[in-house]
């Protein structure tokens, strides 16, 4: 498959089909592997590396799962098609720094991706709409059970796998959710709520992971001890967390509408006058106000489908894809530019936000429906 190919449509996890992501968008659980007798990525020599990713590469081709994927090797990709794919979280930032010796090999839908020679020799990933923690476990450990098969892993009988960053030992597993959380934000609540989190063994991260800030009220949790536990019980306590954060979440919705719906209402409003008609529009002001957007679909400001439409701009109108559109290298000012016409071409046809009937159901102190199940 061409990289034009892959990106040309969004991949499954992005267009939440079919799952209850009001809160949490997605899923991911990372598995990470590294051969035995052989040096780890960041101590190996080129050679070494090349040679691995020559035993590597074939054998994660050959997954069924992997049929008519997209594979390449990185040092063929230009620096914006490699910042594409992080900004789909198909590979990692610290993957795309890299170059001779390192690969990607990503499922046609995007719901599964493997990097070669990253921190470790594999990473692979399965990413799913909603929470499906459990689901996105299974899709991976397929895969990790299919090459176990054809390859020896570093193992200890003591310490489990062996990866080279240490707390990644034992079943070398990531899981992780992507929440939305403007009515914490909102309602200067999502401090303690993260503080909380911290407390028990949880990291929160932004966007794109580690090191970075949280965008568009969009956090990331996740596990951060994979020693001494089974995978099983770490998704449990995981899921158990995330839903709690989600409650608090949709508990905070409701409260803002019943104690300061002109607030909420004002909030909305402007986020979507904004994004209607800006000419000029940074990445973060942008992300800013689709997050309110998106909030509003949730409460019924807007129709239903306008949820999808935030959730597929969140992507479209980030730096690389920008340039990707474009076909051609973007100052930032040119970003802000297409980043607006794009924008306001997509919500071209969305019609004012209905603030009436919002304000008249919170008078009846009936709630709308929150997405919550």
């Amino acid at each position: 498959m061409r990289f034009s190919t892959l990106i040309k449509h969004p991949a499954d996890w992005m267009t939440g089909e079919g799952a209850d992501n009001a809160i949490v968008l997605t899923s991911r659980v990372r598995l990470a592997r590294n051969l035995a007798g052989t040096p780890f990525p960041g101590w190996a020599k080129k050679k070494q590396r090349t040679e691995v990713l020559e035993r590597l590469r074939p054998a994660v081709e050959a997954l069924p799962r992997m049929r008519d994927a997209f594979s390449q090797e990185l040092d063929s990709l230009s620096s914006v098609q490699k910042q594409v794919m992080v900004e789909r979280h198909l590979i990692s930032r610290e993957h795309a720094a890299r170059g001779e010796g390192s690969a990607a090999v990503i499922e046609r839908r995007q719901s599964v991706a493997i990097m070669l020679n990253e921190e470790d020799h594999l990473r692979m990933q399965s990413i799913r709409p909603g929470l499906k923690l459990t689901e996105a476990y299974e899709a991976v450990n397929e895969v990790d059970d299919v090459l176990a098969e054809q390859l020896e892993y570093a193992f200890d009988a003591e310490l489990g796998y062996l990866t080279t960053c240490p707390t990644n030992l034992g079943t070398g597993m990531r899981g992780s959710a992507m929440l939305h959380l403007p009515a914490l934000v909102l309602s200067d609540q999502i401090g303690q709520v993260l503080q909380a989190v911290n407390k028990i063994g949880l990291a929160v991260r932004g966007l794109f992971g580690e090191g970075t800030e949280s965008l568009g009220n969009l956090f990331q949790i996740s596990n951060q001890s994979t020693l001494g536990e089974s995978e099983e019980t770490i998704l449990r306590r995981l899921e158990r967390v995330i839903s709690q954060v989600a409650n608090h979440e949709a508990n905070a919705r409701e409260r803002l509408l019943e104690d300061d719906p002109d607030m909420v209402c004002d909030k909305i409003g402007r986020a979507y006058g904004v994004l209607r008609h800006a000419w000029l529009i940074p990445s973060k002001e942008a992300l800013t106000h689709l997050s309110l957007l998106r909030l509003g679909g949730n409460l019924g400001f807007f129709p239903e489908e306008s949820v999808a439409l935030c959730d597929a701009l969140l992507t479209e109108i980030q730096p690389a894809h920008l340039q990707m559109h474009s076909g051609r290298k973007l100052s930032p000012e040119e970003r802000d530019a297409i980043r607006a016409e794009i924008v306001r071409s997509r919500l071209q046809s969305l019609e004012p936000p209905d603030i009436r009937s919002i304000k008249k159901t919170g008078e009846e102190d009936s709630p709308p429906d929150l997405g919550i199940t």
